[in-house]
């Protein structure tokens, strides 16, 4: 008579067979496995070549083009099912995010400046290629009306919202408060304040328990560059907008969190963000010695919006180069 395998025989046997499987790929490869990048080489370390692109700037045009992860990005499904809103999701930031949500099976509405949209096509052709679901919403959102109305056609044309991420910003570096207009310091203010209240305000009743919002603050939220004053004065706002917001919706079951970068290579540094004859010093200050990219944040994205970090809220995620500002 043959005796029957107990659960505790079949349990150690599924996990032997689980740990086999994991290990094969490097046992075939002799037991070694590739090391981690050094971060202070993963990304070039030379200085940027002076550049200058009228504002909102197209990263297809950038030397070099900012690595947004298109090629590098992998997905596991930690987003599947989700339908997420991204502004300023054709180049950037916004667009490493945007890949990443959508190689994590999310469906995608992306903002943009309509003059992006050469941006905009690219980045949506190429996920349209893998399968995702992408819906084009241009639109200034200095707008409040067409703030109103990217909610519900984010909404309608995903077929439900819980994800947000406020990402798009304005930003001109001047080197005194005399040289920032009264019509510079309204667009910087409208960008980045005013329409993350707008949009946000819209989207809340439609977002589910289980649902996250992500505002992209800034180093400047703590440690404001003296030739970003308005810029740096709406990164501070937006760093108090999430925790304040976090304890409202902490009930409705919402998670408000925040990611603030610090030197990234994207378009708004060579539509005006830096001051003129200064590009080739962005991020060289930071410990790790040059700038980042944006696909180096697209994983705290990801990771605010999946219900992994369900305990996190209220938070801001610093991803700067070492210098510790958050």
């Amino acid at each position: 008579m043959i005796d029957q395998p107990n659960r505790r025989d079949l349990l150690k046997g599924a996990a032997a067979a689980g740990a086999a499987s994991v290990a094969a790929p490097a046992l075939a490869q002799g037991g070694t496995t590739a090391p981690a990048p050094d971060p202070q080489t993963k990304y070039t370390d030379k200085p940027f070549p002076e550049q200058r692109q009228k504002w909102p700037a197209l990263q297809r045009e950038m030397t070099p083009v900012p690595d947004c992860g298109e090629r590098s990005y992998r997905g596991s499904g930690r987003l599947a099912g989700r339908k997420a809103l991204v502004t300023g999701g054709d180049s950037g930031i916004g667009r490493a995010a945007v890949i990443a949500f959508a190689r994590e099976g999310a469906d995608v509405a992306i903002n943009y400046f309509p003059s992006e949209e050469p941006d905009a096509q690219d980045v949506a052709k190429l996920l349209r290629a893998e399968g995702r679901k992408i819906a084009l919403i241009p639109g200034d959102l200095t707008d409040q009306g067409f703030c109103v109305d990217l909610v519900g056609r984010a909404n309608r044309q995903l077929g439900g919202l819980d994800i947000l991420v406020n990402n798009a910003a304005y930003q001109q570096s001047k080197e005194s408060i005399a040289d920032i207009s009264f019509e510079q310091f309204d667009r910087t203010l409208k960008t980045n304040l005013y329409a993350m209240f707008w949009i946000t305000k819209t989207a809340v009743p439609l977002m589910k328990p289980g649902s996250a919002i992500i505002n992209t603050a800034s180093v400047n939220s703590v440690d404001p560059g003296k030739e970003l004053l308005d810029y740096a004065t709406t990164k501070g706002g937006i760093a108090i907008f999430t925790k304040g917001l976090a304890k409202q919706l902490a009930k409705k079951g919402i998670r408000v969190n925040a990611v603030a970068p610090g030197p990234i290579w994207t378009p708004l540094q060579v539509a005006g963000g830096q001051l003129p004859g200064t590009l080739g010093l962005f991020g060289q200050d930071t410990p790790l010695g040059r700038a980042g990219q944006p696909a180096e944040l697209a994983p705290l994205y990801v990771a605010l919006a999946s219900n992994e970090l369900s305990y996190t809220d209220g938070s801001i995620f610093g991803a700067n180069g070492g210098t510790g500002a958050i």
